[in-house]
């Protein structure tokens, strides 16, 4: 799987499978993309990057990778061994499904949240540390 930022000076590749796409509604992707996140996630170690990204510490526990030159949000990096990718982020045809949808108390007020993928209020395990085998 491949893919990039809008303008192509970050360009990233992954060698392994990817989790299916959880929806983040939560306060701080809300600010950082203007509305939800939908990311996926692949261990760490099969995620090389080409191009510079820069890194912006947004807890005490994550920082969150952006391109420099064009702004396009790529990666949310926690704790543990693996690293978030955002979903718009990747070449087409990705084969990844949306499997649900966090934080969703927190969410905005302008847009309902819609189809039948389950919606929790706020972090979920079962979503966020299911990781691809």
């Amino acid at each position: 799987m491949t893919g990039g930022c809008l303008c192509g000076a970050v360009r990233f590749a992954v060698d392994g499978p990817l989790r299916p796409v959880v929806a983040c509604h939560c306060g701080q992707c809300r600010r950082m993309s203007g509305n939800y996140v939908a990311a996926t996630l692949a261990p760490r170690d099969t995620v090389s990057v080409q191009g510079e990204v820069r890194w912006y510490r947004s807890s005490d526990s994550a920082h969150r990778g952006f391109c420099p030159v064009c702004g396009s949000n790529l990666f949310w990096d926690g704790p543990g061994t693996h690293l978030s990718i955002m979903a718009g982020a990747l070449d087409r045809p990705t084969g990844l499904k949306l499997k649900g949808h966090i934080f969703c108390a927190d969410k905005g007020d302008w847009y309902d949240i819609e189809g039948s993928a389950p919606q929790k209020p706020g972090a979920h395990l079962d979503f966020t540390t299911q990781v691809p085998t």
